[in-house]
């Protein structure tokens, strides 16, 4: 039956398919929006770069912020691990107050322009480390972890048939947006214009999120593209072979629903172990390399480069996880980050710097596939609507692993130095890719397909 939605003007139907599934067909995005949904991954994407350098670069500026205000380095690595806490942490309440209407796209991203801007600010001008802990731990935090869930889950949104390689994308800005400022921290800043570079750099990122987070636009609930029909297979060879390696949830999963789920947790402890290792490379890779002997250039182009592979790693493997299938692709990237972790204490140990940089780049390159795959897993297997609130509990592991990446793992390396912290970061990499074989998305047949060629919808409703 077709109705009308008045806040647009044009006719949809909803239709359900085999599963009981509803999707809402007729729309386009021009219709929607008054633009073409491809702006719907730009936008996120630079929104994402706006943010990438409080985690990214932050380890960088260490000697300065030491010298400057004469915080040891167990203050730099906790100030990290507590960013990365509530960057985490307010993943879930910030998908239920999206979903639930109560929190706008454009105003989570203008609150998160802000507390970027905060943080900075109070490294520059903190007059003791309590000051830096609330303002770029929790303020910069949670600044972060609105632009990120709210970016991350736009784009699955407005591309349900094919939101890997999308989601990738703009997943990746989260890693390479801070390339500039990794070499800025490290090269130019110093005791003499500290503050001048802080301040600069917080007002500069707040006007780029601020700007991008001003046209965000969310599709309607069950919202399908016009030029795909979710009952019939389509003519387009990779939308088929996407929606064929990766089906469709069998539902529309509430939070309440899929916390039920084991695979849910399942998921939530493997990107725990992942995002810890991740984390910790992020914390420890340029200390490791200084103590190895490697001069502080090549540390920051080590960085560098690991931010680069781990942000344009994002968006290769949400492409290549669209062809040959989420689970799998995720086996191959946890193998690849534990092995990635030997490689780095090798090449240090043995002071080789070609090897050295290229076993950086693959770490970072398993380290920043993981976030993708499981933003991308989680709406596969539990649907769209609810995304932000789903991928929020999954994404919440981080609040852990976050602590545990760069706080634990600093007592680690004082305890068992950088040989055992690595080797224990490798065989957690491996362990994570032995668990990720067992994830399965609930509610489909052990040969999932999707729905056959022609089905006749079960029913179709009003909206």
């Amino acid at each position: 039956m077709t109705t009308i939605d008045y806040s647009t003007s044009v006719p949809y139907r909803e239709v359900t398919d085999a599963n009981g599934r509803k999707y809402r067909i007729g729309e386009s995005d021009v219709d929607i929006m008054g633009r073409g949904r491809k702006w719907m991954v730009i936008l996120p994407w630079i929104g994402m770069m706006g943010i990438s350098s409080a985690e990214y670069a932050f380890t960088s500026a260490e000697d300065t912020l030491h010298e400057a205000h004469l915080w040891d380095s167990g203050h730099i690595f906790w100030l990290m691990g507590v960013w990365v806490f509530f960057q985490a942490a307010v993943a879930f309440p910030a998908g239920q107050l999206r979903e639930s209407g109560r929190l706008p796209a454009r105003t989570a991203m203008m609150i998160g322009a802000v507390g970027t801007m905060l943080g900075y600010v109070s490294l520059a001008y903190a007059p003791n480390v309590l000051v830096a802990y609330f303002g770029f731990g929790m303020c910069s935090g949670i600044g972060a972890g609105l632009v990120y869930a709210t970016c991350v889950n736009m784009v699955g949104k407005w591309y349900p048939e094919r939101k890997g390689g999308k989601t990738g994308f703009v997943n990746g800005g989260f890693a390479y947006g801070s390339v500039p400022f990794v070499f800025l921290f490290t090269s130019y800043m110093d005791i003499s214009n500290y503050q001048t570079v802080l301040a600069c750099v917080g007002v500069g990122l707040c006007l780029v999120v601020a700007s991008a987070g001003w046209f965000f636009k969310d599709p309607p609930k069950n919202w399908w593209p016009s030029h795909v029909d979710p009952l019939k297979a389509t003519d387009d060879p990779k939308i088929r072979r996407a929606l064929e390696k990766n089906p469709p949830a069998v539902k529309q999963y509430t939070p309440r629903e899929a916390s039920r789920q084991p695979v849910l947790w399942m998921m939530w402890f493997c990107l725990l172990c992942t995002a810890g290792i991740n984390i910790f490379g992020i914390a420890f890779q340029v200390p490791f390399g200084k103590d190895m002997g490697f001069a502080g250039g090549i540390v920051a182009t080590a960085m560098s480069l690991k931010a680069i592979v781990n942000g344009t790693g994002r968006g290769v493997i949400g492409w290549i996880s669209d062809r040959y299938g989420r689970r799998n692709t995720l086996i191959i990237v946890c193998l690849v980050l534990g092995t990635a972790q030997f490689g780095v204490l090798v090449s240090g140990q043995m002071g080789s710097m070609p090897f050295f940089l290229f076993c950086s780049m693959v770490s970072g390159f398993g380290g920043g596939a993981i976030f993708p795959l499981f933003a991308a897993m989680t709406a596969d297997y539990f649907g769209e609507n609810n995304n932000a609130s789903n991928y929020g509990m999954v994404y919440s592991s981080k609040l852990i692993s976050g602590l545990v990446g760069s706080g634990v793992g600093a007592i680690v390396v004082k305890h068992w130095d950088y040989e055992g912290a690595f080797v224990l970061a490798g065989c957690i990499g491996l362990a994570s890719a032995v668990l990720a074989v067992f994830l399965k998305a609930p509610g489909r047949p052990t040969t999932a397909r999707r729905v056959s060629p022609n089905p006749q919808p079960l029913g179709e409703e009003m909206a």
